[in-house]
């Protein structure tokens, strides 16, 4: 993308910020109906489903959104050469064309991303060139929330340096997305990737010094741990988490480590520019100007409004989401709490047949001082416990305290009085170290 070029759309995508909640939604419709035309006459898949549905032409400008049927990963996968738009293209040429490496960037005119999940099995998600540079901007208007114009064209003038701490080796749509947009502000960047060596983490950042940092929230956490111990320093303008949920906790720790403004920016490989927090907006702000989000009886269905290549249209994602209204003088939607996946929860059962379960995340709404950090372990059907890290060892017995007190009103209002908690302190939270990333809960067999 041309520099002038992404300042400008850059201006005019964030005009939206100051549309009113009627604006935004004619706007939403707008995009939807287009999309949905576009799709009808354009994907084979979507013809027929739609058909299916008894939704005929006519009926697109009009039917709620609710009326069409979705889809999921399964359905995606398995329909994949009828679903996208780009003549000729197919899942198994895709899947060729990744197992050859990162060497080429795009195929077909189309960047492409993959997305393992649960089965291990690569899904892939794409993108033409209009719907990356859309996504693109989104992104660049994210990690710069809450700025002006003038503060972001001052910012990019001084032409910053970006550090990017995550997986980099393979199609992570966080690290394509955040090269391309770099280059295209130009920046300067670097990439860490989150299994190197920490002495090298220190070496590179000494070196390189950058001026804004991005990546999980694990390895950021990782790094400010090496700035509190001083063996490295940085001066730093705005600090970007991604890819990974940001508690509270951390949030603080950061915050406090590095005197800077932290983002938490939320995407996914279906959409990679889907909504922003930065403490400020009590929840997570929704660009409604690039997606619409509905949630149903718990489940997030996701619709994006820009990327004609491959429609994803009612497309149910494993995160889950409490919708809210717009802030005052917003008209964006907001989540009351990220969730995250179906599989980080925990299962329990009562000895009499009935079976319940509790969200890691659920925890996320109280804040305990001196809690840095924490992962969840189940220990059997009637019992789990929190591996906690905090930032004073003489904490421990005040943490242990709060934490027993709060998670006691928590499973009693979850109606899990018999499940037995236990707080268990350990040096360090570490991320896994194939993926980069903090689980939630961490595995049986890793918990030693």
């Amino acid at each position: 993308m041309n520099y002038a070029r992404i300042l400008l759309d850059l201006y005019r995508l964030k005009r939206n910020e100051r549309k009113s909640s009627a604006q935004m939604n004619a706007m939403q419709d707008k995009k939807l109906r287009r999309l949905l035309h576009f799709a009808w006459k354009h994907s084979e898949y979507y013809h027929h489903a739609f058909a299916e549905a008894g939704i005929t032409k006519d009926k697109i400008s009009k039917l709620p959104l609710s009326a069409f049927p979705s889809i999921d990963k399964g359905i995606l996968m398995e329909h994949f050469d009828e679903l996208v738009t780009v003549p000729g293209l197919t899942q198994a040429e895709i899947r060729k064309f990744d197992e050859e490496g990162m060497e080429n960037q795009t195929f077909r005119n189309c960047h492409v991303v993959h997305s393992s999940g649960s089965t291990g099995i690569p899904g892939y998600f794409i993108y033409d060139e209009d719907a990356w540079n859309q996504m693109l901007l989104g992104i660049i208007r994210g990690a710069l929330w809450n700025m002006t114009m003038p503060q972001i064209i001052k910012l990019l003038i001084g032409r910053p340096k970006i550090l990017y701490i995550a997986a980099t080796d393979g199609r992570y749509g966080g690290a394509m997305a955040g090269g391309d947009g770099i280059r295209g502000v130009g920046a300067s960047q670097k990439y860490l990737d989150i299994n190197t060596p920490l002495e090298e983490w220190i070496e590179i950042i000494s070196v390189f010094q950058p001026d804004i940092i991005i990546g999980y929230s694990s390895a950021i956490k990782i790094l400010g741990e090496l700035v509190e111990q001083r063996k490295v320093e940085v001066d730093v303008k705005r600090i970007i988490c991604c890819g990974e949920p940001l508690n509270p906790g951390l949030r603080r720790f950061l915050e406090n480590v590095f005197r800077t403004p932290v983002v938490n920016f939320y995407g996914a490989s279906e959409s990679l520019a889907l909504g922003v927090e930065t403490g400020r907006e009590k929840g997570m702000v929704l660009f409604d100007d690039l997606n619409l989000i509905e949630v149903e009886n718990g489940a997030m269905y996701l619709t994006s409004l820009y990327n004609f290549a491959q429609p994803l249209i009612r497309y149910r994602i494993s995160d889950r989401l409490a919708l809210k209204e717009p802030l005052m003088g917003s008209p964006f939607t907001r989540a009351e709490i990220l969730l995250g996946r179906d599989e980080d929860i925990l299962w329990f059962e009562d000895g009499k047949g009935s079976r319940d379960f509790l969200h890691p995340l659920a925890v996320e709404g109280f804040c305990v001082e001196g809690l840095k950090d924490y992962q969840f372990r189940q220990i059997d059907k009637t019992a789990f416990e929190m591996l906690a890290e905090v930032t004073d060892i003489n904490s421990r017995k005040a943490v242990r305290f709060e934490v027993l007190k709060k998670m006691k009103g928590i499973l009693a209002e979850k109606r899990l009085a018999h499940v037995q908690f236990y707080v268990r302190f350990v040096d360090e939270v570490i991320p896994d170290r194939s993926t980069g990333k903090k689980p939630l809960i961490l595995a049986e067999e890793a918990a030693v």
